[in-house]
């Protein structure tokens, strides 16, 4: 009994099909599993610092307000910084830093006496405001590039005028 060379060939190479197919699939799964990850990871981590990072300036700006010393959750605020250096793309993690670098200048308003001046305040809130919004846009972008780029974002620093006018009440009080 002799075998036909076509039927032969046609079999090695529906084989041969079939087996690259398979592992391309695999392939192509196992990198769009991944991305899948990274994605919720990432997401996860932003959200973790953009609630930290609120709760930080909130605290930092109402010490501020009531002439008292901060008492800040350092700690939630660097396990979130640990979280976004690990899945961060550059852009994003220079945006993380920018923030964290700008929270330093604020505390240190504090390094040895109260401020009072609202001045002093306006660069450092302006600067935050600004340094947010990079962050969140940073985010957006490395989480899926087609997002339009926001102009202005919920969540940051509070709008200065609000700032501004209950620094000016006599009584500072929320009453």
């Amino acid at each position: 009994m002799t075998v036909s060379w076509d039927l032969l060939i046609s079999t090695a190479g529906g084989v041969t099909a079939t087996v690259v197919g398979v592992i391309a699939g695999g392939v192509v799964g196992r990198r769009g599993q991944h991305r899948q990850w990274l994605q919720g990871t990432q997401t996860a981590a932003y959200e973790k610092f953009l609630q930290a990072f609120g709760a930080v300036e909130a605290e930092l700006r109402e010490a501020f307000l009531d002439e008292r010393r901060p008492a800040v959750d350092w700690v939630s605020f660097v396990a979130a910084q640990h979280s976004v250096s690990l899945v961060a793309d550059p852009a994003t993690s220079a945006a993380a830093e920018r923030v964290c670098e700008i929270l330093e200048d604020f505390t240190i308003l504090f390094h040895g006496r109260q401020p009072t001046d609202l001045e002093e305040l306006r660069p450092i809130h302006t600067a935050l405001g600004e340094a947010h919004l990079s962050f969140v846009n940073a985010a957006r972008y490395s989480l899926a590039p087609s997002q339009r780029r926001l102009a202005r974002s919920l969540g940051g620093p509070s709008p200065w005028r609000g700032v501004e006018s209950f620094y000016t009440r006599p009584d500072r009080s929320l009453d």
